[in-house]
């Protein structure tokens, strides 16, 4: 109990209060305002924002409970995230014979993040993995299709277990700010999810002009402009409260978050219509699957951490 009044410190339970007022304010719209109007409400919308209360209560309780607690979460999620992937990418039957070592980087990843080690963190699955995973693959015999299955399966633990990873080392980052990494990593995920949902309903709002209608049918500038501002606001707002980042710096990132959020929404859509599916998985009603839900924090979580490591720890390094 001790450990969570600590982590409540800082700034980090207002910004919970903060979560908590905008999932009252989401409920209100989608389930309240619809009855008081005699109507029933989307039930699409209600399912979203019901998943949206079980997603940050986990979240949130993992993060609140301790940092051993917080990795070992989105270490899972790494899992989840894999395990999904994998079940949609096309394999051939000697793949199946590897996938014990893909499932194996995950602990191994996390392993340097539970001990801080950096350097080890930042190439085992860049490098070494890159390195073993072929040469696993070449044993088993069969050369067709090998590059095919070499590149697809490495670039899936690129996405799901090296770039998710940097949102649990943020938890071991030694603390410039009260709110220590906690902070850190409220920040980098309410910026993300914020902005898939700024530039979601500013779409549907006033949505006009297509990006990548090819791609993603849904995605306008209109939404993309329009989120971009709300988003950049809010990590305006909120910095000074959880963070160490200057007005500067914290503009800097609410500009360049949801841009690369948006760059990272818009490749997992292309990924999933090359493989023919609409969403990943249907684990998160309303959302889809752990992919769905993760696919711009899988591009901002690495942004950000080294936007955080180079520019703010830099100079106490």
């Amino acid at each position: 109990m001790q450990g969570i009044l600590d982590t409540l410190r800082g700034g980090v339970g207002l910004i919970l209060g903060l979560i908590l007022l905008l999932l009252l304010i989401a409920t209100f719209i989608s389930e309240l305002v619809p009855k008081l109007r005699g109507r029933a409400g989307s039930p699409e919308l209600i399912s979203r924002v019901r998943a949206w209360w079980v997603m940050a209560g986990l979240f949130v309780l993992a993060v609140l409970v301790g940092k051993r607690v917080g990795i070992a979460f989105i270490m899972f999620l790494s899992y989840l995230a894999l395990k999904e992937y994998l079940s949609l990418i096309p394999q051939r039957s000697a793949d199946r014979k590897v996938l014990l070592w893909a499932y194996l980087a995950i602990p191994l990843q996390y392993l340097w993040v539970f001990t801080g080690r950096y350097g080890m963190f930042i190439i085992i699955v860049p490098v070494y993995l890159f390195l073993l995973l072929p040469f696993r693959l070449m044993l088993t015999g069969i050369t067709q299709n090998f590059l095919r299955a070499s590149s697809t399966l490495h670039w899936g633990l690129m996405m799901t277990v090296f770039c998710l990873g940097h949102l649990a080392y943020l938890l071991v980052l030694p603390p410039l700010h009260p709110a220590g990494g906690v902070g850190l990593l409220l920040y980098v995920v309410l910026v993300t999810q914020f902005n898939d949902v700024a530039q979601y309903v500013s779409g549907k709002s006033f949505g006009k002009h297509k990006i990548v209608p090819q791609v993603s049918p849904g995605k306008t500038w209109e939404g993309f402009i329009g989120g971009l501002i709300c988003t950049a606001v809010l990590a305006v707002v909120i910095a000074p409260v959880i963070t160490p980042l200057s007005v500067w710096e914290a503009l800097i990132l609410g500009l360049l978050l949801p841009a690369v959020g948006f760059i990272g929404d818009v490749t997992m859509s292309a990924v999933k219509r090359d493989l023919g599916v609409k969403d990943a998985s249907s684990l998160i009603p309303g959302h889809g699957g752990i992919l769905d839900r993760v696919d711009s924090l899988m591009f901002t979580a690495p942004v950000f951490f080294h936007f955080i490591y180079y520019f703010v720890y830099g100079p106490y390094r």
